[in-house]
């Protein structure tokens, strides 16, 4: 899944535990008639990702949504909800892909000079 809107926060890396778990959140606020305001982790090398933005830029991000299950000592079963991204990069990003160019282009590199021998055998 993907995730349009303008970065509103990001976050320093937090590790966690004696294994060094990482996670760095950032929130992004969506571009719709609505908008929402999205926490989003990058947890382990995706913490690094981030580097390279900053708030205010118009972002586009991969997500994955995680869901889990925690009983409480009473037995009681809670539900947590979480989006984990896992790529980012620059909203509206032109490419290095030249466009294609129109029929008008090829008519107008015709040759319409009656003048000159035209190669096709017909």
């Amino acid at each position: 899944m993907e995730v349009t809107g303008k970065i509103k926060k990001i976050d320093e890396t937090k590790t966690f535990g004696s294994n060094g778990f990482r996670k760095r959140e950032m929130v992004i606020t969506t571009d719709e008639q609505y908008p929402q305001m999205l926490m989003i982790e990058f947890i382990q090398d995706k913490c690094d990702l981030l580097n390279n933005f900053n708030v205010g830029e118009d972002v586009k991000v991969s997500i994955n949504l995680r869901g889990r299950e925690w009983v409480n000592p009473e037995g009681e079963a809670k539900y947590f909800n979480s989006i984990q991204g896992w790529r980012i990069e620059k909203s509206g990003v032109s490419t290095d892909v030249p466009p294609v160019p129109s029929m008008e282009t090829f008519e107008s590199t015709d040759n319409t000079n009656d003048n000159e021998p035209d190669d096709l055998p017909f």
